[in-house]
């Protein structure tokens, strides 16, 4: 979910990786102000739907990679119905309303969610993977009534290659869980600042009393 900062230098891996079909979902058209960060895109694709312009550089990299292009906002029984399809979730989007729902329809589904996020000069990795009943969801971390301030790059900008890094290793923690290998991150928290270059991990546990993950397992 998501074709900008984060879901570029993720959809390139995993399709250069020989994933076999990678879903993009994303509403927008690409813009100039995108090209700083957003390495799917050419100047040549301003105004294009970024679904579009992003399946056709995928192709590049990787013709055996089928990419489904959705130019839509979803949501109800639409995401619902993707989800459930899916192997894994990547989440680059920019919202918290749409990383709420995602985190609701894989509850639902018991499917792996890869959260990534990018904002000024810190980043986000976290694995909640919904197949395992100790595993925390995103509300448990971020809850839907909770106080997190909500930033967008457009306003707060971001260290172009900040968006590059955490989709890199949001790529990276997508194929460990497609190819069952290593450990993932799964119950924990990555965070980055890239001005010192420091890398943080903190656990995440399963909150009990979570409204959205509560029932489950």
């Amino acid at each position: 979910m998501g074709a900008g900062g984060l879901g570029s230098p993720a959809a390139m891996y995993l399709a250069a990786s020989g994933v076999g079909t990678l879903t993009l979902a994303d509403a927008d058209a690409v813009d100039a102000t995108n090209l700083q960060r957003q390495i799917l895109y050419r100047d040549a694709d301003v105004g294009r739907p970024k679904v579009a312009a992003a399946q056709a550089a995928l192709a590049a990299v990787n013709p055996d990679v089928k990419v489904v292009a959705l130019a839509e906002r979803l949501g109800g029984e639409r995401l619902e119905e993707l989800v459930a399809q899916a192997d894994v979730v990547l989440d680059c989007s920019d919202n918290f309303a749409t990383r709420h729902a995602l985190n609701r329809a894989c509850v639902r589904h018991a499917r792996p969610l890869v959260s990534g996020a990018a904002i000024r000069f810190d980043g986000q990795l976290a694995v909640f993977d919904l197949r395992r009943a100790d595993s925390p969801c995103y509300a448990c971390l971020f809850p839907e009534d909770g106080q997190a301030e909500e930033l967008a790059c457009s306003i707060m900008g971001v260290l172009s290659p900040l968006t590059g890094a955490i989709g890199a290793l949001q790529a990276a923690e997508t194929i460990k869980l497609i190819a069952d290998a290593g450990e993932t991150l799964s119950g924990r928290l990555s965070m980055f600042d890239a001005l010192r270059a420091e890398w943080r991990t903190v656990r995440v546990p399963r909150d009990a009393a979570c409204p959205v993950c509560a029932q489950r397992g």
